[in-house]
């Protein structure tokens, strides 16, 4: 190589080993930046103690921020929706992760949950009516399509819609379910003598209710409720137009896990960058536990990992963009991304010794909330099994 070649390379970078930023556009840094500069100023100097209560505080005022950036339902188009590209929102997903996965999947359930159903299955009334307020975060969405007794088995669901005169008439519960007490419309799901519908429940329906689940020790800066659906009579045009049978709901799910396949990533981004920079300043044995092999050997294999999970969320984005991206794929990344951002939180909070399950620090917040992470959107054995089926042409879930 010739020494012109080499002065050409540019200095190695830490936080960017692999050259990963020379794939982003213009737009796409001016998209992370603005939201990484956002939840450094509003997010990561408070979300430890809404952490340690067990609180969102001010949900409603974050949300009207949230719609200010452009950050809800951002990949949509029309309706008030940015039309940002895939590549772009999962950016976007990647820097609300590394604050807290709960800000995450706030953005998530209203942008890829509650705003892509009504957007791709709603009537146009539908859409005029909910998705220009949703994206300017005055009104918050839920989803509700998990319920107490089943979880990864939606079509056994319980939650059942009738028919009465011109009106439905819904019973039923559904379980884990983020925004809920504080959505104003929720997007549920229900079995029918027709199929699998979706019906958009205003909060201050009579019989609907959204009690908030305490308790939790993952996701605790997030909001999780149950629906509780009483006898919710509705008209008929509550129900999503375009949404019949099981696929509906799926396919709304799929919106969401690819931006989990970028969110991890920026879970596992935060614990890492707390670790090395914890390496590099704790002495011990007269000099920094950084320079020790065994400790860079961790922090090799965790820089592996964590950039090898954003150049494949980067892959899958630009497939998503293209119009090529598989269900398959998505399951893919959700396996991999989460399982690996994991596997990278725990062996940072080795190199923080006791440190690292101190709120101080935010490993153990982000170690705990992607426990959950691994497990909504599909657990890691359904994703295994989806992968599984795609690779043999046999379906083993039944």
């Amino acid at each position: 190589m010739s020494q012109s070649s080499a002065a050409k390379r540019p200095p190695f970078d830490p936080g960017d080993p692999i050259g990963i930023d020379d794939l982003l556009g213009p737009e796409d840094l001016a998209v992370r930046d603005t939201v990484r500069a956002w939840s450094a100023d509003r997010i990561l100097p408070e979300v430890a103690d809404w952490y340690e209560r067990g609180e969102l505080p001010g949900v409603r005022e974050l949300a009207r921020e949230l719609g200010g950036l452009g950050a809800l339902g951002m990949h949509l188009e029309g309706y008030g929706c940015a039309g940002a590209s895939a590549v772009q929102y999962g950016l976007a997903c990647l820097e609300f992760e590394a604050a807290d996965s709960g800000i995450r999947s706030l953005v998530s359930v209203q942008g890829s949950l509650a705003m892509y159903a009504i957007h791709r299955f709603g009537s146009e009334e539908q859409k005029q009516r909910w998705l220009p307020p949703m994206a300017a975060g005055e009104t918050l969405g839920c989803f509700g399509l998990t319920e107490p007794d089943h979880g990864s088995d939606p079509a056994g669901m319980r939650t059942r819609a009738r028919r009465d005169g011109g009106d439905w008439v819904i019973e039923g519960r559904k379980m884990w379910i983020t925004n809920g007490s504080v959505a104003g419309v929720a997007v549920v799901w229900a079995a029918t003598d027709e199929g699998v519908r979706g019906f958009l429940v205003p909060a201050d329906t009579p019989g609907f209710s959204a009690p908030e689940i305490r308790h939790k020790w993952s996701l605790r800066a997030s909001v999780t409720s149950e629906l509780v659906l009483d006898g919710v009579r509705l008209p008929a045009d509550a129900a999503l137009p375009g949404a019949q049978g099981l696929g509906a709901p799926l396919s709304c799910l799929n919106q969401a896990r690819y931006g989990i396949v970028w969110g991890a990533m920026g879970a596992a981004r935060a614990c890492f960058e707390a670790a090395l920079g914890y390496a590099r300043e704790r002495e011990q044995f007269g000099r920094p536990i950084g320079g020790f092999q065994l400790t860079q050997a961790k922090l090799a294999d965790m820089a592996l990992e964590l950039h090898k999970g954003i150049l494949l969320a980067h892959h899958l984005g630009r497939r998503m963009d293209a119009g090529t991206l598989r269900p398959e794929q998505v399951s893919f990344g959700k396996l991999n991304n989460v399982r690996e951002a994991i596997a990278i939180c725990r062996t940072a909070r080795t190199i923080l010794g006791a440190n690292g399950i101190s709120l101080e620090y935010p490993v153990m917040r982000h170690a705990t909330n992607l426990e959950s992470v691994l497990t909504y959107e599909g657990t890691v054995e359904m994703h295994q099994l989806v992968l599984g089926k795609a690779l043999t042409g046999l379906d083993a879930f039944r």
